[in-house]
């Protein structure tokens, strides 16, 4: 992407897939790197490992940030013992929780995970801007129950009224889904705003060709631009592209 301009926020999600890349490595450093050509002000992280074995029992999101110099909130999706698996919110601005808690699971021998969400309030330098950070399920009824509740009184329907909201992640639905209809009776798609409107496909990386990760906005907030940023080394970094708004509050 072009650089932002000062007005502007930018917003990025970015599924990091336990920081294991297409070259089999394992590397939070990397990702970091990732993180810094984006230049956002926020992103929301999605399959960090904390304490677990296949990662050697590091704090991925806690490297992350430290590489990157910034402020980090991680919240476990998924407890094993003593191993944790979940989603993080990393800025270089302060960042205020506001909630975060496991969303409506449905567990299988398959997919064994269950998911959550996080909601915290950034301070940029244009404004105070409310960011919510989820990774949706993998069966079609639990992707449903998860937008309801996102939808519902405990969550977008706790937002204060006027407030610049953001909802981003990797949401394992593509547009027009019955998630997705949902998530856009009271927010709008940013890929809707684009001229020309724009598919851009985030998943997988070798062939990117489903737009499962998203960004949501209300009408408190303008998009500018909007990109899946493809580079030799996002490529390899992940098995997802970032996506990436500039927006203004």
């Amino acid at each position: 992407m072009n650089a932002k301009a000062p007005e502007h926020v930018r917003v990025a999600t970015y599924n990091v897939y336990s920081c294991r890349g297409m070259d089999r490595l394992r590397s939070e450093k990397r990702i970091a790197e990732v993180i810094a050509s984006l230049e956002v002000d926020v992103i929301g992280l999605q399959e960090l490992d904390l304490n677990r074995a296949r990662s050697k029992g590091v704090d991925q999101a806690g490297l992350i940030a430290e590489e990157l110099g910034w402020n980090c909130f991680f919240h476990p999706a998924h407890r094993l013992a003593d191993e944790h698996y979940g989603n993080a919110i990393l800025s270089p601005h302060p960042i205020r929780v506001r909630q975060a808690k496991e969303l409506p699971s449905v567990m299988t021998r398959l997919c064994p995970e269950s998911r959550a969400a996080i909601w915290a309030e950034i301070t940029t330098p244009i404004g105070p801007l409310q960011i919510i950070n989820t990774h949706f399920g993998l069966g079609r009824r639990e992707r449903l129950m998860q937008a309801e509740v996102l939808a519902g009184e405990e969550w977008l329907g706790a937002i204060p009224a006027g407030h610049p909201l953001v909802l981003l992640g990797d949401f394992n639905s593509l547009p027009g889904s019955r998630p997705f209809k949902v998530l856009t009776r009271g927010l709008r798609d940013i890929r809707m705003l684009l001229t020309p409107k724009m598919r851009l496909s985030t998943y997988p990386t070798r062939l990117p060709i489903l737009a499962v990760d998203h960004i949501f906005v209300n009408d408190r907030v303008r998009v500018n631009s909007a990109a899946v940023v493809r580079t030799a080394e996002t490529r390899i970094a992940s098995d997802h592209f970032p996506l990436v708004a500039d927006i203004q509050l």
